[in-house]
């Protein structure tokens, strides 16, 4: 069985015409190989019946002939008629026995190599019908054996003609055959490719009419592929004139957000400077709560203006990953800390497990990821609480962030991380406090593509959600000396007690509310609206400023990093001794990859006079502890 499928495999792999070619020499070749042994046999038979007639010839003849002498038992004459008989042509032997057995004469052939031989034994018989001895006769079969080689040097030379007109047949038969089928496989290649497939109409009248219908389903399916290039064409041109409207679309949102969350950050940064300047001094506990009203407004607006500003900066390519080894019990502090009054506050749990787990990732990425998630778990959960934990997972470490809010619905699940994209609830499932943008979950998705990991999420209406997010481990590493705690309270803000201040600002509002701030900080402040301002400024000092705050966008186009470059050219300008900070309420990418390669530390409207104090402790310490390197 195996050696039948090694033939048929063998002969598979042969070519059309190579198969039709062994088609034709395999009969014939079998069919004269069959004529040639019968003929050569029958020959043979008769060759070697005519070689056995000849010795009964020869054998009658001596017998005749030693009658006579057999009688007399004249062993000398019985010897020369048994000599007379080997003169005969291919005769070996002759021999003549008496009537009981006895050889009386015998005689061979010495001038021939015997060979093998056909005897024939004849008996004498007397004129009287007596039977009184008998001859031997053996023949050479040598021409028999002459005849044999003859035959079959004929049988070579027949069969290799045989074969060579068979095979130049075959092979006519077969180019005949193959070659339009040939031409047809080279035509479906070029019909693949989408040339002319076309062929000449030739050859038999079969092949004729597999060639005409072949030309004829080629027109058709070139025909078939002209349209659908068509069509296609008119499609991928239809579609580049949507992806260009969705695209200028996209651009035209950008812009309003930008333009809208610029405008609107500057009144509200300046509320926010006023908030805090109208709760200093104040005793009345019924105006305390009137601006603890307001701060909560102020505070709610910042939050849907950090979701716009996160998304922009992402847009804007700024944010890169600074990837560090750290503790995530660290950051678990930190979001249990802003979190859990809060939580308190809504009559919810907010647990942090404590892990000795390490991960290697961007800290601050992290912390904004998980702090959107627990602020979206807060804001949807009305009963029981939110818990914070995680375990390793192979060579990573999963973060779960699990509450018992109102959950999602199956067909939202899939479409939460979209920009913009929010479930409706109603009644019992509204979400508590004020109502998000619908970007916070993408932005935990935008994050995680840069953290180079994924976000899952699981839910059940009525019973919670589970977020997962996946990220490398790391080993851990020595503790660390715990820092000395930051003063707060009112050491806090006597810290900035004698600091000279640069105030550049063109709103003459966020101008006197950054003025009434940092004065009752205890800073000397300098204010400014405009470049000339604040270089005639610089004309009048007679030491520079400790700190330069200023606006990105000033007015007639102006820009506050160039201002901030034209006070370190003057000659009584700001030094390397004077600690610079930018706040702008800017969110277009151009102008976040701008301000992000300056190298100047950014604060995004509107800022708490808290960041904005601690913002500018930091700076004039980084610059005080460049100065004493």
């Amino acid at each position: 069985m195996n050696w039948n499928f090694r033939v048929l495999r063998g002969l598979a792999r042969l070519t059309f015409a190579q198969q039709l070619i062994l088609l034709a020499l395999v009969p014939a070749t079998a069919a004269t190989l069959a004529a040639i042994a019968v003929l050569t046999r029958q020959h043979l038979d008769n060759l070697t019946e005519l070689m056995r007639a000849n010795a009964q010839t020869v054998a009658l003849q001596v017998a005749t002939a030693a009658q006579t002498p057999l009688v007399r038992m004249d062993r000398r004459m019985l010897q020369r008629t048994a000599q007379s008989g080997t003169y005969q042509p291919h005769v070996q032997q002759v021999q003549i026995w008496s009537e009981d057995g006895e050889i009386v004469a015998n005689s061979e052939t010495v001038d021939r190599v015997r060979g093998e031989g056909l005897q024939v034994v004849v008996p004498i018989v007397s004129d009287e019908g007596r039977h009184n001895g008998k001859v031997m006769v053996e023949m050479s079969l040598d021409a028999v054996q002459d005849a044999r080689r003859s035959v079959w040097l004929n049988v070579v030379l027949v069969l290799a003609i045989s074969l060579v007109g068979v095979g130049l047949a075959g092979w006519w038969a077969a180019r005949r055959i193959s070659e339009p089928i040939r031409a047809l496989g080279k035509a479906v290649d070029r019909l693949g490719a989408g040339e002319d497939a076309s062929v000449s109409i030739e050859g038999t009248s079969e092949i004729r009419h597999l060639q005409h219908g072949f030309n004829q389903a080629a027109r058709a399916l070139a025909e078939s592929h002209r349209l659908l290039q068509s069509r296609i064409s008119e499609a991928t041109a239809e579609l580049a004139r949507k992806n260009q409207q969705l695209e200028v679309a996209s651009q035209a949102k950008t812009r309003l957000l930008a333009a809208a969350s610029h405008d609107l950050r500057q009144p509200l940064h300046a509320l926010t400077l006023f908030s805090d300047g109208l709760a200093n001094g104040e005793t009345d506990p019924a105006r305390l709560q009137r601006i603890g009203h307001i701060r909560e407004c102020v505070d709610s607006l910042d939050r849907l203006f950090s979701e716009l500003l996160n998304l922009s900066q992402l847009d804007a390519g700024v944010l890169q990953p600074q990837w560090a080894d750290f503790p995530l019990d660290r950051l678990f502090d930190e979001i249990s800390r802003n979190f859990r009054p809060v939580a308190e506050q809504q009559g919810l749990r907010l647990v942090a497990r404590k892990t000795e787990l390490w991960v290697r990732c961007d800290y601050v990425m992290l912390s904004r990821i998980l702090n959107n998630l627990v602020s979206n778990s807060l804001r949807h959960t009305l009963e029981g609480g939110v818990l914070i934990g995680a375990r390793r997972r192979g060579k990573g470490v999963r973060i779960d962030v699990v509450d018992t809010g109102v959950g999602i619905a199956p067909q939202h699940q899939a479409r939460v991380f979209e920009e913009f994209y929010q479930v409706e609830a109603t009644g019992r499932q509204a979400p508590r406090g004020a109502r998000g943008m619908g970007l916070g979950l993408a932005t935990v998705q935008r994050l995680a593509e840069l953290l180079n990991t994924r976000v899952d999420l699981t839910s059940r209406p009525h019973k919670g959600t589970c977020v997962r997010v996946l990220v490398r481990s790391a080993p851990a590493a020595l503790p660390q000396p715990a820092a000395a705690p930051a003063a707060g309270g009112a050491e806090d803000e006597a810290s900035l007690a004698n600091l000279r201040i640069l105030v550049i600002d063109d709103e003459r509002t966020i101008l006197e509310g950054l003025t009434v701030v940092l004065a009752n900080w205890g800073a000397e402040v300098l204010a400014a609206q405009t470049r000339a301002e604040a270089l005639a400024l610089a004309d009048a000092w007679e030491q520079p400023p400790d700190v330069v705050v200023s606006d990105l966008l000033l007015q007639g186009g102006d820009n506050g990093l160039d201002v901030i470059a034209a006070l370190e050219r003057h000659p009584r300008g700001i030094s390397p001794g004077t600690a610079r900070l930018l706040v702008t309420g800017e969110t277009k990418p151009d102008r976040l990859r701008e301000v992000a390669s300056a190298g100047i530390a950014v604060l995004y409207k509107p800022v708490s006079p808290r960041v904005l104090r601690q913002a500018i402790q930091a700076q004039r310490a980084a610059v005080l502890s460049s100065a004493d390197a």
